[in-house]
């Protein structure tokens, strides 16, 4: 409240009332405590010395002012309320905000002489007194400035109550109006009116009263009153309007309107008292000229007329963006940047007058809301159904959107009774909305891949991905398991890389990379990454090797904020859903910390990035439903866990969207629940789409980084010598090894039928997952001899003998030097395997290819 300006007559009419009641205080608290002796000179010396020892400040503290929560108007520079928190209904307005008739209304009622007196009304205080003391019917005597005082001394017992007992005693003590008590109360009430009127001018007195004073229930102050009761703004109250409310502030929780007043016993519309005491307020006004006869005859001729207009408290206001409103709540009322403990937090939302501007975007938000509605119910019978999307700007943390299937109460009676509704946020963890999060499925593989390049391994090395038992270890030491874990679609798996794994969310091959790496060291990956249980439990409290595919629960916003981290160049920024906090005054308040931390190096961040590109793009990747095509590059992923729970995530460099469906409770299978027309289990790829397609179209990402070329790299293994096995161990000896063969028909050999003749390529070092070709043998095969510089008759005769059955010379060739001529090779050449049929030609030279040589001579 301003200080303003004090007149003459204001100081004089504070002095009077100050001498004025020291000489009334001696004879009321003496007569209160002992009449006999209530006009002795001891007596009054006493009560002024009483009067003058009271306390003579009062500090006139902030009223309870309800807390509202903003989204930005995405039409407009402006903002628009989602919700409000109050214990009071109370909406502070300036003088000129109040209309005219409700002044006159109040003034004419309640204190007359209020511009006249400092502060105390001595005439209207010793009537009242006089009166109170005859027997007669109590009267209040209070000017405003002392029910003021009054309302501070109230108001401060409800701020600073630790229980509500002692709330109660001190809200009793504030207005106690019997005996000694009630009028050592009522001196003390004095001096502090007199003392707040040496302080503030009239209007600002009169205005702070207006909007202290109570007007039944959690109604407070006038503009509340106007807004709850008849739906207008106190600059727009007419006269009977304006007494009406006047009326409520003798007795507020009597005389309100927005339930029929009991006393009526169902008479005219259930409002007579309330009606008298309104025409009693406008006689007042009429006799002290505030309004004519006419105007006087005609408003007691209106109908007390309440408009109810209730201002709801809590999220439920926030209608499809109830859960966001939940989860800033929730903000609130856990960091200890809004106060060291949980009352004094609980107080600062409902009490406070915050002004909360979040990071909502409706842009998104609307989308998102529309997809939930579209593609799943808010229920479906014989299952506790449940979805959300959240989405997150990558780059910063900001919570952009954030939808549920459900509708929002917290009231218990109409969550049990109606199904389809719920005060969970399924987004969020246990601290932030009461959930406990759900099983991350094969969204969870992204930190094994982490995990792959941290150990320095490539995208493209080639592993044995055909499903098996697996075993790894945990910090060393062994991790056994007896199970053959399946993958979806009872797929048998196969030998490849780590890229194509991902694309196709192969479970076998991830098990294959964790049976090289360590299972806590994943689990400490997604540590680093911001991961925890949906209970706040630390991910690495609990180990097993199904901890790969993804079956802690987990928030879906927690997993989010991991892809976003790999967007983000490895960067992550904690999620955070409040942008500035403003007091009543407009002075922007402390919030918590924004943290971004390095916390995966940039070439780690970009070769998984370029992974999981392949499970938006690559044919057969798991992730295509859900891409929008609209230009924006994104990678992403899938994960399912026994059908139960569904998730996709994708994003951008820029924006990153984490949807779930599934069982909040149970294990219904989702292949087999359909709603809306649609399989539940395939709602995830819908609603990521369209929710994604709106951030990108107000946050566009911008290309990838290109992945580490050392991540990518083609990594050389040794190739084993499979020749002479049977095919069957040639085959499981190159899978062993993370190749793949490709078995041809039988060729001629010198190995026994059906033993390896042939691979291609040879043993040797060559890039990893090789498809090698393998040739039995016919058992039939001939092996070329080397008859190399025999004479040619003889190297005909070599290959005779050792099988082939057709011979024959081929050309000669002069050669000065060879005399009656040697072989040169065979075709085909020496050592060549080849069946027996088969023509072998014998090149040969001679000094002279035209004659015989010497040795045809002698045959």
């Amino acid at each position: 409240m301003p200080q303003g300006k004090r007149t003459a007559s204001g100081w004089l009419g504070g002095l009077l009332g100050l001498v004025g009641l020291s000489a009334i205080a001696g004879i009321l608290v003496t007569a209160a405590v002992t009449p006999a002796i209530a006009v002795s000179g001891y007596a009054a010396r006493s009560a002024i010395s009483l009067f003058d020892n009271l306390p003579g400040y009062l500090e006139v503290t902030r009223p309870m002012l309800p807390t509202t929560i903003y989204a930005k108007d995405p039409h407009s520079d402006g903002h628009l309320e989602l919700a409000t928190f109050y214990d009071q209904n109370r909406i502070p307005v300036e003088y000129d905000e109040v209309a005219q008739v409700v002044y006159d209304a109040i003034l004419s009622s309640e204190d007359p002489r209020y511009y006249e007196h400092g502060g105390v009304d001595l005439i209207g205080t010793t009537r009242a007194l006089l009166n109170n003391l005859r027997g007669g019917a109590t009267q209040g005597g209070s000017s405003i400035s002392q029910q003021y005082v009054k309302n501070v001394l109230i108001q401060k017992c409800e701020q600073e109550a630790e229980s509500d007992e002692e709330e109660q005693a001190c809200f009793t003590q504030a207005t106690q109006a019997e005996g000694a008590e009630g009028y050592e109360r009522k001196l003390q009430e004095m001096r502090y009116a007199i003392q707040i009127e040496k302080e503030y001018s009239k209007n600002d007195i009169l205005l702070g009263y207006l909007n202290i004073a109570n007007f039944g229930g959690t109604t407070y102050g006038i503009e509340a009153a106007a807004n709850y009761y008849f739906g207008v703004s106190a600059r727009d109250l007419n006269l009977p309007q304006a007494a009406t409310l006047a009326g409520i502030v003798q007795e507020p929780n009597r005389f309100r309107i927005d339930q029929p007043d009991r006393e009526d016993n169902g008479e005219a519309n259930g409002y007579a008292a309330t009606k008298e005491r309104r025409d009693s307020v406008i006689r007042r006004m009429h006799a002290e000229g505030a309004i004519t006869a006419e105007q006087r005859d005609e408003a007691y001729a209106a109908p007390v007329e309440p408009h109810i207009h209730p201002r709801q408290t809590g999220c439920v206001t926030a209608l499809g963006s109830a859960y966001f409103c939940q989860y800033v709540k929730s903000v609130i009322l856990n960091d200890p940047a809004f106060g060291d403990t949980a009352e004094a937090r609980r107080d600062l939302l409902s009490r406070g007058g915050l002004n909360v501007y979040t990071t909502l975007d409706l842009r998104v938000q609307v989308p998102a809301e529309d997809a939930m509605r579209q593609y799943t119910p808010t229920h479906i019978d014989g299952m506790q159904f449940g979805a959300t999307a959240v989405t997150l700007e990558a780059d910063t943390g900001r919570v952009l959107a954030m939808a549920q299937n459900t509708n929002f109460s917290e009231n218990p009676t109409v969550i049990e009774s109606q199904p389809g509704y719920s005060a969970q946020v399924y987004a969020a963890d246990q601290a932030h909305g009461s959930a406990i999060g759900f099983s991350a499925g094969s969204t969870y593989k992204l930190f094994t891949l982490i995990d792959w390049l941290e150990k320095g391994h490539s995208t493209n090395e080639v592993l044995n991905g055909v499903q098996r038992v697996f075993d790894s270890t945990c910090n060393g030491e062994p991790l056994r398991n007896s199970t053959r874990i399946g993958n979806f679609a009872r797929h048998g798996g196969y030998v490849g890389t780590v890229r194509a794994f991902t694309r196709d969310s192969l479970n076998s091959g991830y098990l294959a990379m964790a049976q090289r790496l360590d299972v806590c060291d994943i689990n400490r990956v997604a540590e680093r990454m911001g991961v925890t249980y949906g209970d706040g439990t630390p991910v690495t409290a609990n180990y097993a090797l199904y901890d790969v595919l993804g079956s802690k629960n987990i928030a879906p916003m927690a997993m989010a904020s991991a892809y976003a981290t790999v967007a983000n160049n490895g960067i992550r920024c904690e999620p955070r859903a409040i942008d500035r906090i403003t007091d009543i005054n407009g002075t922007e308040l402390p919030l918590p910390e924004a943290q971004c931390e390095q916390v995966i190096a940039p070439e780690i961040a970009a070769t998984a990035a370029d992974a999981l590109r392949t499970v938006m793009y690559d044919s057969g990747g798991t992730g295509l439903q859900a891409r929008n095509h609209d230009g924006i590059p994104v990678i992403g992923k899938t994960g399912t866990h026994e059908g139960h729970q569904t998730s996709m995530i994708q994003t951008s460099t820029k924006a990153t969207t984490a949807v779930w469906v599934g069982n909040v409770h149970g294990t219904r299978d989702l292949y087999y629940t359909y709603a809306n027309g649609y399989r539940m289990a395939d709602v995830r790829y819908h609603i990521s789409r369209l929710v994604q397609g709106a951030a990108n179209a107000h946050y566009p990402g911008g290309e990838f980084p290109p992945p580490d070329q050392n991540l990518t790299r083609r990594v050389l293994v040794e190739l084993p010598d499979v020749v002479g096995m049977t095919v069957e161990e040639a085959e499981r000896t190159l899978r062993s090894r993370g190749f793949q063969a490709s078995v041809g028909d039988p060729v001629p050999g010198t190995q026994p039928e059906g033993r390896i003749q042939v691979q291609d390529p040879g043993a040797g070092r060559v890039a990893g997952g090789t498809t090698v070709r393998l040739s039995p043998s016919n058992g039939q095969g001939v092996e070329v001899p080397d008859v190399a510089g025999q004479s040619p008759e003889r190297a005909v005769s070599a290959v005779r003998g050792a099988g082939f059955q057709s011979v024959d010379l081929g050309s000669c060739t002069e050669q000065s030097g060879a005399g009656a001529g040697r072989a040169t090779g065979t075709n085909p050449g020496a050592g060549t395997v080849a069946d027996r049929g088969t023509r072998i030609v014998v090149d040969y030279e001679r000094a002279n290819c035209s004659s015989r040589g010497g040795g045809d001579d002698d045959d």
